[in-house]
This record gives C-alpha cells, sequence and structure tokens, in this order.
C-alpha cells in the first residue's frame, strides 16, 4: 500500500512541476512578445522620417534606397512591412517602385531562403511576405506548400499569395485546382482570390466558364459579377441552359444583369424553367429593365406555385408603370386566391410609398394615374392610416377559399 502512495505522490509531484514549468514559459513567451512588440513601435517611429522621405521620393523619379546605416533584423522587418502594406495600397509606377527596392534590399532573397526552412511557422510568414512583394518565382514553392497544407485559413493564405505573385495564366489555373480541393463551398472565396492577380482576366473568365470542371465553371460565374468583359457573353450564354441547377441560376443572374435587352423567346423560355430561383430572378428582370410588353407574362406569373417568384412578379408589375399597375388591379379582383392575395399586398405597398412623396412632378402624375385606377377598380382612395377591408375585394390575410 504504501509503495502505491509514494508512487502517487510522486506524480502528483511530476505534474505540478509540469503546470508550473509550463505558466512560467507562457510567461516568458509573453513578455518576450510584448518586448517584440515595444521594440518594432520603437523603429517604427525611428523610421518616420525615411517613411516621409520614400511618401515623397514616389512621386520623384530617382531611385528609392534604404536608410543609411547598418539596420537590425527587426528594424529591416519593421520597413520590410510597412513596404507590403504600401503595396497593397498603391497600384501602377509606385507599386513598381515598391516591388523594387523590396528586392533590392535584400528582402525577396531572404524569404526565398525562408520558405525553404523546415520549420512550418517561418514556411508560413515568409508566404504570406512574398506574396505582399509580387514575387514571381516563389510560386514554385508557394504551390508545393499549398499541396501539402490542409483545409483552413493557410490554404486561403498560400494560394492568395500565388495569385498575387504569379505571372502566368497556368500557374493561376492550377491555384484554383488545388484550392478547390480544400473545401467544398470555396467557390465565392476563390473567385476573390482569382481577381488578386495582375494579370489580365478576361481570358482566364472565358477559360473557366468553358471548362468541362462545373467547380472552375461556379467560380468563373462568381469572378463575373463587377467585371465588364463583352468577350465572355457568348460563354455565359451557353451556360444559361446548362443542366446543373445551380450552375444554371448563377449563370442566369448574370445573364439577366449584362444583357441590356431580352429577346422574347429567351424570356418564355426562362419563365419556364423548373428552377423556381430562375424564374424569380427573371421575374424581377422584367421589372427593372421596364419590359412593359412581358406584362400579360408577368400576369400570368402571379399564379406561380413558389412564393419568391409572385412576389418577384408583383414587384415588377409595379415598376412597370400605369400598364403594370392596372394588371395588378385586375388580378386583385378578378384573380385566384394566391393572385388577389400578393397583388393586394403590392397595391397598397405601392400606393403608401407614391403618395409619400411628391417632390417632382413626374411623381405627382403617376401616382395621380394610379390613383384613379385604384378608385376605378376599388371604388374610393386607399387610407394610409388604417387597413380598411372592402366588400368583394380580397385583402391580406382575409379568407379566399369562397
Amino acid at each position: 500500500m504504501f509503495p502505491n502512495l509514494a508512487l502517487a505522490y510522486l506524480f502528483l509531484y511530476i505534474c505540478i512541476a509540469l503546470v508550473v514549468v509550463g505558466v512560467i514559459l507562457l510567461f516568458a513567451m509573453k513578455m518576450s512578445h510584448n518586448g517584440k512588440q515595444r521594440k518594432m513601435a520603437w523603429y517604427e517611429s525611428k523610421q518616420r522620417d525615411y517613411f516621409t522621405y520614400l511618401q515623397t521620393a514616389l512621386t520623384e523619379n530617382r531611385q528609392l534606397k534604404l536608410p543609411p546605416g547598418k539596420l537590425a533584423p527587426l528594424e529591416r522587418r519593421v520597413i520590410q512591412n510597412k513596404l507590403i502594406e504600401w503595396i497593397d495600397q498603391f497600384k501602377g509606377e509606385y507599386r513598381d517602385k515598391l516591388i523594387a527596392l523590396c528586392r533590392e534590399s535584400g528582402f525577396v532573397e531572404h524569404d526565398l531562403k525562408e520558405l525553404g526552412r523546415l520549420r512550418y511557422g517561418r514556411q508560413i510568414d515568409a508566404a504570406y511576405r512574398l506574396g505582399g512583394m509580387r514575387c514571381p518565382e516563389a510560386v514554385p514553392g508557394l504551390m508545393e506548400l499549398l499541396k501539402d497544407e490542409k483545409p483552413g485559413p493557410m490554404a486561403i493564405m498560400i494560394a492568395r499569395s500565388i495569385a498575387r505573385s504569379t505571372v502566368r495564366q497556368g500557374e493561376l489555373k492550377e491555384m484554383l485546382e488545388v484550392l478547390l480541393t480544400k473545401g467544398k463551398s470555396i467557390h465565392h472565396l476563390a473567385a476573390d482570390i482569382l481577381l488578386e492577380t495582375s494579370m489580365d482576366t478576361s481570358k482566364m473568365l472565358i477559360e473557366l466558364l468553358e471548362d468541362p470542371n462545373p467547380d472552375f465553371v461556379k467560380v468563373g460565374l462568381v469572378a463575373m459579377w463587377g467585371q465588364a468583359v463583352p468577350e465572355v457573353m457568348p460563354a455565359l450564354h451557353k451556360l444559361v441552359g446548362a443542366e446543373q441547377r445551380d450552375v444554371r441560376a448563377e449563370a442566369v443572374k448574370l445573364y439577366l444583369s449584362a444583357s441590356p435587352a431580352l429577346r422574347d423567346e429567351t424570356i418564355l423560355k426562362l419563365m419556364q424553367d423548373a428552377d423556381p430561383e430562375v424564374r424569380a430572378e427573371v421575374a424581377q428582370a422584367l421589372g427593372s429593365k421596364h419590359a412593359s410588353g412581358s406584362i400579360p407574362l408577368l400576369r400570368k406569373a402571379l399564379r406561380d406555385e413558389d412564393w419568391r417568384v409572385r412576389y418577384n412578379t408583383a414587384e415588377s408589375l409595379a415598376k412597370l408603370g400605369e400598364p403594370g399597375f392596372e394588371a395588378l388591379c385586375q388580378a386583385a379582383v378578378q384573380g385566384t386566391s394566391v393572385e388577389r392575395e400578393i397583388a393586394m399586398q403590392q397595391i397598397e405597398s405601392t400606393m403608401q410609398h407614391t403618395g409619400t412623396d411628391h417632390r417632382a412632378v413626374e411623381q405627382m402624375i403617376a401616382h395621380n394615374k394610379k390613383r384613379l385606377l385604384y378608385d376605378r377598380y376599388f371604388g374610393s382612395p386607399i387610407d394610409h392610416r388604417t387597413s380598411k377591408k372592402r366588400t368583394g375585394v380580397a385583402t391580406v390575410g382575409g379568407d379566399y377559399t369562397a
């Protein structure tokens, strides 16, 4: 019994000793980190005049140089961090000058060596800095690091560094292929990383949209938002009829937002799509594009089984002036229960909205025309203060089974 008790006490003392050592190490690491931060802040204050010189020299036709004299390693790191910060902010000639200074100062060469080290932490730090300095020769090493990296924030950072550094379209696509294996729902993030490149992305977008790999297509579609690339419109038009539901829906959204005019056969085909998301997008686009010729089609869409389609359809009809508003009134009086509900809801919303702002003459005229239509169908002006039920007219939340 006593030997077992002694062994238990020994184990307890060892555990206490390990805890004490761990606390001491954590405290020492914290003190070291705080000391390093204070020293970096001091170096940044020391080099304030040098940073002012750089900002002035950027606008002049002269070569940038490091401060005179020998710099401490931490002091060089402070200067490098500031250069990387400015490289992200500036473009064109200013950025090129800062990148050249990073090379001439030995920052690029040092981090290329760090990227080949065995210590993971030093590799990651070097990968971030090399991407910040737009270093093309670092791409092969970064690619190998990305392939070995587990899914997570570090993989995203390495991929972003590759996109910033590469000058070859093949390397950019290879990076996307590896990155897309790091997560299932990463297409929006991959598109954001793709647009970090300094290369012209128009050819790349066309290649992605025409690729048989649906993941590449999804990245290309997301990257298209906010990009004015007329060359991709033929490829985008083909994707409107894609088999994959999510690809087709995203392609339709882009196609509707980019196409200034839609042909009748295209509108009819899209409004008959099996995907309610596609039908809802088309219904919304028809109002935004002021396609008054589509009022009969929108009138029919008020009976759609999907509530999003009905809601967008009612909103679009309200945007199509007097003819669209009259179609809503007809639906509220003569339509089925679902038509009457959404139509009356939109009518009351439209009347309340247009009745609150009479700053422009055109708005007053449009409002008065709608009020006349409202009076013709419902008998009296809408009361903005209270929602009164009217005999024979469906109101929101009423009984439409009779």
